[in-house]
């Protein structure tokens, strides 16, 4: 693999904190913070309406300026916002704090190219164990971002506003990361004629199972995952160390299978994977459904974690097949809005329908979307055995 790779990869094991702490306090800080509870999951919310918003702005100054001056004015950026979000947790600034993670989503932005980034340092074969790699990173931002957030809690004066603090010193140390990684050169090739335009690229169903298995694992996995500290440590008073080892064993399972994700695409292909994300899927819902012990939690993210990984990386690995050179970061900034803003919406609604309707009614609101892409997937693999 090339050096680009690896440098990746420990560069998001510091970035992705952002992600994973926001993940477990979040939802916690608004609880406290927020003057309503249904609106606790604000904070959370926004960073991923802040990504999906960042998504094609930050694409497209990658294509003007590079990735690695992209990369490295975002943490600095990042710093910035970190130290900002910091203060407004400190003077208990409810909208401020949810304003400064919407303004953090440019950070998660950026560390989604990673994966992109990756495969373009490598040959066409090696791009699905290339993007897996790089999300092998995550498996320690599992870990690092919520015992950062413990470890910060009482650091200062108000709740968790330590936390935010110690989060800019983890960007510090990807920055100085990111500071190896090289910017790689397209290999040309004479295209006989000129890139196609968006409507036409979407024709293409291969564009579409790519596309919408991405999506669809994310909003789903974000839909849950938003709604589980709340569900767990408000709603069911189960212990916030409970809680904490809930959400550090999802993200682990998230990116943990990425060490033989690609492998296992290579040997069964892309559509077999998917569907075994999907089913995974259903099996996380059956789980949660029959209780609210802290097991059933567990199991349930554990399996909701395996289940976006395999979509989430066949869907990347899978989106090249649909753009040439010339229109990748065309295509990507579509993906990568398309995406965000669904999980955006999943994550915003998380808060809001699990104190309205219940944690039963959540889980069975994902299903028909799971249901969903398992049609499209068939339809896609019969289409392509009558060529």
């Amino acid at each position: 693999m090339h050096k680009n790779v690896w440098i990746l990869t420990l560069a998001q094991a510091f970035m992705m904190c952002v992600n994973s702490m926001n993940v477990f306090v979040g939802g916690l800080i608004g609880n406290q913070l927020a003057p309503s509870a249904k609106l606790a999951t604000l904070p959370v919310a926004s960073i991923v309406v802040g990504t999906a918003v960042f998504t094609v702005p930050i694409t497209f100054l990658m294509k003007r300026i590079g990735r690695k001056k992209a990369f490295l004015m975002i943490v600095l950026y990042s710093i910035a916002i970190a130290l900002l979000a910091s203060y407004a947790i400190s003077i208990k600034g409810f909208y401020f704090f949810s304003f400064c993670t919407f303004l953090l989503g440019a950070t998660s932005a950026c560390i989604m190219q990673f994966r992109f980034a990756s495969m373009e340092s490598v040959s066409a074969e090696k791009m699905p164990k290339a993007a897996s790699y790089v999300l092998v990173g995550g498996i320690a931002a599992a870990f690092l971002g919520p015992e950062v957030a413990i470890f910060g809690k009482d650091l200062l004066e108000v709740e968790f506003s330590g936390s935010f603090l110690l989060l800019s010193g983890l960007f510090a140390i990807g920055l100085f990361i990111l500071a190896f990684y090289e910017n790689t050169i397209p290999k040309k090739t004479i295209e006989i004629s000129k890139p196609r335009s968006m409507k036409i690229i979407t024709t293409q169903r291969v564009f579409w199972v790519a596309l919408l298995g991405a999506t669809i694992g994310y909003a789903v996995m974000t839909f849950m995952m938003t709604a589980t500290p709340i569900s767990m440590h408000v709603m069911d008073g189960h212990s916030l160390e409970n809680t904490k080892v809930v959400i550090q064993s999802h993200i682990v399972a998230m990116f943990l299978p990425s060490l033989f994700t690609g492998g296992l695409i290579k040997k069964f292909g892309v559509s077999r994977i998917m569907i075994a994300g999907l089913v995974a899927y259903l099996i996380c819902i059956a789980i949660a459904f029959s209780g609210h012990f802290v097991s059933n939690y567990w199991v349930a993210l554990i399996l909701l974690g395996l289940g976006w990984n395999f979509l989430f990386v066949s869907g990347t690995a899978l989106l090249p097949q649909s753009y040439r050179e010339s229109e990748r970061f065309k295509v990507q900034a579509f993906n990568e809005f398309f995406l965000f803003t669904s999980q955006a919406l999943a994550s915003l609604s998380a808060g809001w329908v699990v104190f309205t309707f219940g944690w039963e009614s959540l889980l069975a609101i994902t299903i028909p979307f799971i249901l969903l892409q398992m049609l499209i997937i068939a339809i896609w693999n019969r289409s392509k055995k009558r060529i």
